[in-house]
């Protein structure tokens, strides 16, 4: 792989990431995932406001991370890729592996 090949993998590596960064946006992917979803049961379930849950689902759509399908006159939202869920758990376990790390240091 060339240079510029490199820096744009990173770029598009980077952009998923900052759509990762919001805490909001991962409680939205764990909820669409095994089930498509309207913004409605989304707000229901997770206890946010339809436009808050509209816009973060803007930014995962914008990132290829979530899907769109209409049905009727209503949109369901779905997982693109349901790995991102691996990979979500997978940097969780990191996180708990390092808190346990620094519990043994402080004990």
């Amino acid at each position: 792989m060339d240079i510029p090949q490199i820096e744009e993998l990173s770029l598009l590596h980077s952009n998923i990431c900052q759509a990762l960064g919001d805490p909001k946006r991962i409680q939205i992917l764990y909820a669409l995932h095994g089930e498509p979803r309207y913004v409605s049961a989304l707000a229901d379930d997770l206890g946010m406001p339809q436009p808050t849950v509209s816009r973060h689902l803007q930014v995962l759509r914008q990132r290829s991370l979530v899907q769109t399908e209409r049905d009727g006159q209503t949109v369901v939202y779905s997982l693109t890729d349901t790995r991102i869920i691996e990979v979500l758990n997978t940097m969780r376990q990191i996180l708990r592996d390092a808190l346990e790390r620094q519990a043994n240091v402080l004990a």
